[in-house]
């Protein structure tokens, strides 16, 4: 019941009637960030805490005989395109003693019209049991994928490299070894590596490898940022230290063809920095594969997988974490050693540990994440069905909010005068430009007073508004002709005997 009334809540949050405007094409100060909102005063953050869709898992396994008929590992992607959203991910087979576990790996595809409904459409390309009817996408051999991302990048020059995906392949070693290989395609259906390589027994050769020749799973998140392709990686290899286990490593490319050698070490969590020593890899809290990216533009949010490690694989778990990067390499926790999505519990789909794939919309007033499921405790034993497809649901871009806080007002008769609570964002550039704010509990008592400020924070005449309503992009109305200089800040100051009322938490400049 308590569920029901929650996702009720979600359905039914006022908002202003109007159509909603794409917020990954804008600027957007989430309330969390720190770099775009740097200046704050009794002001203090809470984290939202996101509710399962109700359809979980959305995408299930197949019937036995399927591609996916074992395993949906949503290591993979969700994005908006054509008027409709499109998945891929990692479909395993159920021929559990007949092949070797990577060549049961396969690319799958798979498509809805509201993000919720999937179908798995008959693509006709690869084949399969004996024919051709399955959803499975044609990367022109058997490589076996464990991960995979896919963008859309409507700025190449050449429509047969539009779609990008990077994989996690094998080599041969000493023993199997994970590395990279990139794709490219023309409609997101019929890939080809970008450079013209076969594997070997599923795996990629040695002389054909894109990055140094240790154990990478390279395929956690693929974004662009400032001119390059940039990857997220999944790594434990020593780096300028010895941190325990698991960190999270980018590769860059300015072309998609030709990957950096050198690393960027981007996000290590605190208990890491204590190096429990040599075969304790499995041991401790660390990173799970990486970080799955959702780019907005001038700041990147990402979800990671939040390893609770152990000597034995029986006592393993994985739950997901936030995190978010204002440089696009080095990444950071809103709130420290905070979990987003707690793994299932017992008996659940996503019972032991949920991962990360790279799947963000924002559709009507919600927003997705989507995510998958593995049990890590299942590793080492004989193999079972495992994963699907689930959804992680908040308000629309409402991650976190800033709230009023009175404790420094002081208690009784010590009590001091009412306190200013206020923020001033980072300075920006702008031409003509418009703002909005996304906040809830307003009210007659409860309201915002925003003001633009210049460079060196000084009101810019008659740019002073009120903000009275609550919704999802909400405008601030200036009633000003002055021309608005070349930098500017906004000030926004919580008012009103209600004001701990009103949640914060997002400014968009459009």
């Amino acid at each position: 019941m308590i569920r029901f009334l929650f996702l009720l809540l979600l359905l039914t949050s006022p908002i202003i009637a109007a159509e909603l405007f794409d917020e990954t094409k804008v600027k957007t100060f989430f309330a969390f960030d720190n770099g775009a909102i740097p200046h704050t005063q009794n002001l203090r953050l809470e984290m939202r805490q996101p509710v399962r869709h109700e359809a979980n898992p959305v995408v299930k396994r197949g019937k036995p005989g399927t591609p996916d008929a074992h395993g949906v590992q949503f290591y993979g992607s969700v994005i908006r395109d054509g008027g409709k959203y499109r998945m891929w991910y990692v479909a395993f087979d159920d021929a559990v003693k007949s092949k070797v576990a990577s060549e049961r790996w396969r690319a799958a595809y798979a498509e809805s019209a509201d993000g919720v409904n999937w179908t798995k459409p008959n693509l006709g390309l690869v084949e399969f049991g004996g024919n051709k009817n399955n959803n499975l996408v044609d990367v022109g051999a058997a490589w076996g994928f464990v991960n995979l991302k896919v963008i859309k990048d409507e700025a190449d020059p050449d429509a047969t490299r539009r779609y990008k995906m990077t994989t996690h392949v094998y080599f041969r070693h000493h023993t199997r070894v994970g590395t990279l290989l990139p794709f490219v395609s023309a409609d997101g259906l019929t890939w080809r590596p970008i450079k013209d390589v076969k594997p070997m027994k599923g795996e990629l050769r040695k002389e054909d490898m894109l990055v140094p020749g240790f154990h990478l799973e390279p395929a956690c998140g693929l974004y662009q940022w400032d001119g390059q392709y940039i990857l997220t990686a999944q790594n434990a290899m020593p780096h300028t230290h010895h941190y325990q286990g698991r960190v999270v490593r980018l590769h860059r490319s300015a072309d998609f063809v030709n990957w950096s050698t050198t690393s960027t070490l981007a996000f290590v969590r605190t208990p890491q920095h204590e190096y429990l020593g040599a075969g304790k890899s499995r041991e401790g809290e660390q990173n799970h594969e990486g970080i799955a990216v959702w780019n907005r533009g001038n700041v990147l949010l990402g979800v990671y997988g939040r390893w609770h490690g152990a000597a034995e694989w029986q006592d393993v778990s994985v739950d997901l974490g936030f995190v978010m990067s204002n440089d696009g390499l080095n990444f950071r926790e809103p709130k420290h050693e905070c979990t987003f999505l707690e793994r299932g519990k017992d008996g659940a789909w996503d019972q032991g540990g949920v991962i990360q794939g790279q799947g963000f919309e924002n559709i009507g007033e919600q927003t997705f994440v989507y995510y998958g499921a593995w049990d890590p405790r299942a590793t080492g034993g004989s193999e079972v069905k495992r994963g699907g497809v689930g959804i992680a649901v908040l308000p629309r871009d409402r991650f976190a909010d800033l709230m009023v806080d009175t404790s420094g007002e002081g208690p009784g008769d010590y009590q001091m005068p009412k306190v200013t609570a206020e923020l001033i964002t980072q300075s920006i550039a702008v031409k003509s430009s418009r703002f909005f704010v996304n906040a809830d509990g307003f009210g007659d008592e409860a309201t915002l007073h925003v003001e633009v400020l210049d460079h060196a924070e000084k009101l810019v005449p008659g740019y002073s508004a009120v903000v009275r309503q609550s919704g999802f992009q909400v405008p601030i109305e200036f009633k000003s002709d002055v021309k608005l200089p070349d930098r500017v800040r906004l000030r926004i100051v919580f008012e009103g005997p209600k004001r701990t009322d009103i949640r914060l938490s997002a400014i968009y400049v459009r």
